[in-house]
């Protein structure tokens, strides 16, 4: 299958800008793909594995936002891992959700083994549907795949001027607290809210202390990763990416026991709770490891929408003032001011526009197109640059 493409603007970017410590990348060789050039790459691969239009349109979505704004382990990176779900099988590729039970306010919903990004899309929709008709609207799923960022679908419900959340289990890479074997997944939270003039906070986290695409990203980059990152096959703290993909696994948000390590343990329970127990789908221990296909993954996830007007008026004129309280605070650092959830990734979002492009690390694309040459799918079109 060949995908041809139209002309990118590549060809307009006025030489390589430097990015924000969002990028984590740093002055290193990079390619450049434009947006439009990357979700029709996507498309292009799911459909060479098989994947109904819509739903190589609804994965594209997912993982472009994921890059562009700044989340580059659920983005591009993440694309091998759906090509081969579909490829060997364990996937459907076909179908939609079912609403298995439902309620004014909430639902539960069977995925039917779709890939996660056409699941979380109808859940979402749901729990708005929901809510403007209730007040609030909460649909958790089973029979899932994972989804991309949280934060995609969470941030749904601004533009209808609602609070929105999503979580997901995932496989178990989590090491808890006092442990040496992995039992809980990154199990990721976002929670989005808006406020006056198009702003609004968006909290898109995992519950472990990074996502494991940072460990990869160091791994394949040969370099150590902090400490509380992860942990060894002993459980013992770990700089070396190696130990932590090979045996050990990712510490819970705040490390290990002396930093709080227990409170991102207590906080990817919760998600479990939220996610795998409620929507009884599979749970722990129970989730098929990462990146294998020797069985479905039968992910758990929730989507909640809540409409503010159901209480003290003026909901997003308070969101506006805390906003801005806290981005005018004095910072501990000349320079370098305080941000809120979302700031980030707004910034990061702008770096990407004033190049016409987002910025890869060679590696990921290369790999990526590698994959596509077996697809018998044109590569990615790019610019190289290198950071000054």
């Amino acid at each position: 299958m060949r995908c041809q493409y139209p002309p990118g603007q590549l060809e307009n970017v006025q030489g390589p800008r430097k990015l924000t410590n969002t990028d984590p990348y740093g002055a290193i060789m990079r390619y450049l793909v434009t947006r439009h050039d990357l979700h029709q790459f996507i498309e292009c691969c799911m459909s060479a594995v098989g994947a109904r239009s819509c739903h190589g349109a609804a994965l594209a979505d997912v993982l472009v936002e994921g890059d562009y704004r700044g989340h580059y382990s659920h983005g591009l990176n993440r694309l091998d891992m759906y090509v081969k779900d579909l490829k060997t099988g364990i996937c459907a590729k076909d179908g939609d959700p079912t609403i298995v039970k439902c309620t004014a306010a909430t639902a539960l919903v069977n995925g039917n083994n779709l890939i996660g990004p056409i699941v979380g899309n109808f859940c979402m929709e749901l729990a708005i549907k929901k809510a403007k008709q209730v007040g609030i609207g909460w649909v958790s799923a089973y029979g899932s795949n994972h989804f991309g960022i949280a934060g995609f679908y969470s941030m749904q419900a601004l533009k209808c001027g609602l609070i929105g959340m999503s979580c997901t289990n995932t496989s178990p890479l989590v090491v808890p607290t006092r442990g040496k074997e992995c039992t809980l997944g990154t199990n990721p939270i976002s929670v989005a809210a808006p406020a006056l003039d198009g702003d609004s906070f968006v909290l898109d986290m995992a519950t472990s202390a990074v996502a494991l695409g940072k460990i990869e990203f160091q791994h394949r980059r040969g370099e150590e990763v902090p400490v509380g990152w992860g942990c060894d096959p002993d459980g013992k703290d770990t700089t070396d990416p190696a130990k932590i993909l090979s045996g050990g696994g990712l510490l819970p948000l705040g490390g290990n026991e002396a930093t709080s390590g227990y409170k991102g343990y207590g906080l990817s329970m919760m998600v479990e709770i939220f996610c795998g127990i409620l929507a009884g789908g599979h749970y722990s221990k129970n989730v098929r490891r990462w990146k294998e296909t020797d069985s479905v993954a039968d992910l758990g996830q929730s989507f909640f929408a809540l409409d503010p007007e159901c209480f003290a008026p003026g909901f997003e004129s308070r969101m506006s003032d805390l906003l801005k309280l806290h981005r005018n605070l004095e910072p501990s650092e000349p320079g370098l001011g305080v941000l809120v959830p979302g700031d980030p990734e707004q910034q990061h979002m702008a770096e990407c526009d004033r190049h016409g492009a987002i910025p890869y690390h060679v590696n990921v694309v290369d790999h990526m197109n590698s994959m596509a040459r077996e697809l018998g799918v044109e590569p990615l079109p790019t610019t190289r640059t290198i950071d000054p």
